[in-house]
């Protein structure tokens, strides 16, 4: 069974609304990966360095990142030629099939770690002007329609109007806020919210912290400093450390990744504006440069507008442009 067919069929299995909103979300990034792909093997009559090359422009245009466009080029070297493949248009189901083996290797990974004994604390983390504040206000939205019992927590208290901002996101999302005032230490609001929380019988606790300070060196001993406090106040905690990254900010997203996995041990990622780029490529140089998973990616503005990552449905928005159906056509 060729691979468009397979995923045709996974896909068949996922609900019509979160396969939409992944091909409406990566509109964009469609445009600049899949249909200059499909132009690029219509336009090549035979498989050469020159159509290589090519191809290697117009994945790096995407933010699929130079060293995983590197890898993709040579396993597709390879694979051309152990298959004998001549024609472009043959290998092109071979290069959504050698994209999405990078994507879906961690399929055995939980989509988030939540504690099956009682709270789950999540701590959010990234620069200011990713939409941190947002994501938390979505996740917390999100948490709640599953029926869990949600808090938030202000710790980000170095950015004017980011207390003000977590409290309207806690409104739309129906959910309290601790907080304490602008310039409080983080971790005296953590060790407060955490005990609030467990006071409370809440299901998830979501922590905001701060995403700059004096410089760089500040910031993360600010990080590592919060993270002793959950994890002294609740063993085992945080359960999930997130971190949000803009994707239209393509590498540079990548660098923030380094930066703050060398501080707080980041268990994954949710990608923030995925719709609004057209470096969704991002995703690919994530899951491949640091070996973390993309949880969650937001795909619009509204409070509902955060989705798990699904790496069938990403993929299949992707390129869907490019899958065709069993009679020829292109499939919907």
């Amino acid at each position: 069974m060729s691979f468009f067919k397979r995923l045709k069929e996974k896909i068949a299995g996922q609900t019509e609304a979160v396969t939409g909103k992944f091909k409406n979300g990566l509109t964009k990034t469609r445009a600049s990966v899949a249909t200059r792909v499909n132009q690029l093997v219509k336009r090549y009559r035979k498989i050469d360095e020159d159509f290589f090359e090519e191809l290697e422009d117009i994945l790096i245009s995407a933010d699929v990142g130079v060293a995983t466009v590197t890898e993709l080029v040579d396993r597709l070297k390879d694979e051309a030629k152990s298959r004998n493949i001549k024609d472009p248009e043959a290998l092109r189901e071979t290069i959504v099939e050698v994209l999405s083996g990078m994507l879906t290797k961690s399929a055995e990974e939980p989509q988030l770690r939540l504690n099956p004994d009682g709270l789950t604390v999540i701590l959010v983390v990234g620069v200011n002007g990713v939409g941190k504040t947002t994501t938390i206000g979505k996740l917390a939205h999100r948490f709640k329609q599953e029926g869990k019992k949600v808090l938030l927590a202000a710790g980000d208290t170095f950015r004017a109007a980011a207390i003000d901002q977590l409290e309207v996101w806690g409104e739309r999302a129906g959910v309290d806020v601790i907080k304490h005032q602008e310039g409080a230490d983080p971790a005296a609001v953590i060790y407060d919210a955490v005990h609030a929380a467990r006071s409370r019988g809440v299901d998830v606790l979501l922590c905001d912290t701060a995403g700059r300070l004096q410089n760089k060196v500040n910031l993360m001993k600010e990080l590592e400093k919060v993270k002793r406090v959950i994890a002294r106040e609740l063993p085992g905690a945080p359960h999930e450390v997130l971190l949000v990254l803009d994707a239209t900010t393509g590498q540079n997203a990548l660098s923030q990744a380094k930066v703050f996995g060398e501080a707080t041990d980041v268990t994954g990622i949710v990608l923030t504006k995925l719709d609004g780029t057209a470096k969704g490529g991002i995703v690919f140089a994530i899951r491949r440069e640091l070996d973390l998973p993309v949880k969650f990616v937001t795909l619009g503005e509204g409070i509902e507008d955060i989705e798990p990552f699904n790496a069938d449905a990403f993929v299949y928005g992707l390129f869907s442009d490019m899958i065709q159906g069993e009679d020829g056509t292109p499939s919907a």
